[in-house]
């Protein structure tokens, strides 16, 4: 259950207010170029373009999700922030208002699903926050029920404007960063990351293509940009893929807006596609990556992606680093 979102798009003006707010409090992440033998690489053979890592994964606690929760919590006003407040998780977006509520002093709930790593619960936990664990179908409303008790402050995980241009500070660092790319890749959940970059890359250059990435086993994404009808998936669906955090069961209402406007295509990976690209990560790049945060890259790495020949750089974002240490160990068993 999502709060009614506002109709006009986030401006890019909203964006560069939130980066002037985070100043000193985020980083400005790395851009990695990644170099994967050819023998590893699927989809045609003509030479591809390089592929640059937006390295979020990097970012202050290890996830992007900082830049839109610092937004939003510091720009709710004091007496809101005073009753505290509440969002819902998997993990990432749940430590990330845990930080940005102890710099302010006030009180963070987050409710997350029993199924979520643990090495993410003991991190919400560890910055001070309390967790409430519900089953995953519950996730999504029972932050509600406790702030109509409470009075406390949901701040929604994507479907909100400060969210949305906390996000969107990355796709300003990108095009500083790589200003002759061609094409930008980002993993799709509820759609507040995807939707805040492409205001940034469309805005400001209008040329670069924007491509969604999203897991085949929960693609209501992809399917709403196909039929131009935002779709719902089952909760029991969308948890089959081991990208624990693109488990969205549809795009936010606000982020759907932006989508079905800026964003030129949404493509797909497999699970299997997932798991290669966080091998090539570690052992090319040298990069420990979560499942969420291949995504991106394993769209260009495995063919999903196919820009045209002689395009410039691709940029896919990399979206977080934390992973379960068995996920690594898996990972890192599995021959190349």
């Amino acid at each position: 259950m999502s709060q009614p979102a506002e109709s006009p798009l986030v401006g890019v003006g909203e964006i560069v207010a939130a980066t002037r707010r985070s100043a000193g409090l985020i980083r400005r992440t790395p851009m990695l170029p990644l170099d994967v033998p050819a023998s590893e690489k699927a989809g045609p053979t003509e030479r591809r373009p390089d592929l640059l890592l937006k390295a979020e994964h990097l970012q202050l606690l290890g996830s992007f999700k900082v830049r839109g929760a610092f937004n939003a919590v510091a720009s709710l006003p004091e007496e809101v922030r005073a009753r505290g407040v509440i969002t819902f998780s998997s993990g990432n977006h749940g430590k990330a208002v845990a930080h940005a509520a102890a710099l302010h002093g006030v009180k963070a709930t987050v409710v997350m699903p029993d199924t979520a790593p643990a090495v993410k619960v003991d991190g919400v936990r560890a910055l001070g926050a309390t967790v409430e664990l519900v089953p995953p179908e519950r996730r999504d409303i029972h932050p509600y029920e406790l702030a109509a008790r409470s009075g406390a402050q949901v701040v929604h995980p994507f479907d909100a404007r400060d969210v949305i241009a906390g996000q969107g500070t990355l796709g300003l660092e990108i095009l500083q960063q790589a200003p002759d790319l061609s094409a930008v890749l980002v993993p799709v959940s509820g759609g507040g990351l995807i939707s805040g970059v492409a205001v940034a890359i469309k805005t400001l250059r209008p040329d670069v293509r924007v491509i969604g990435v999203e897991p085949e086993l929960a693609a209501d994404a992809a399917v709403s940009l196909r039929t131009g009808e935002r779709a719902v998936w089952p909760t029991e669906d969308v948890y089959r893929t081991r990208a624990d955090g693109l488990r969205a069961t549809s795009l936010g209402a606000l982020p759907w807006e932006h989508i079905r406007r800026l964003v030129d295509d949404i493509v797909t990976v497999s699970e299997d596609d997932i798991s290669r690209a966080l091998r090539c990560l570690a052992c090319h790049g040298k990069q420990v990556v979560e499942p969420s945060g291949a995504v991106a890259p394993a769209a260009l790495l495995f063919g999903s992606f196919v820009p045209p020949a002689g395009a410039g750089p691709v940029v896919a974002v990399v979206s977080g680093g934390n992973v379960d240490p068995a996920v690594v160990s898996s990972v890192l068993a599995t021959p190349l």
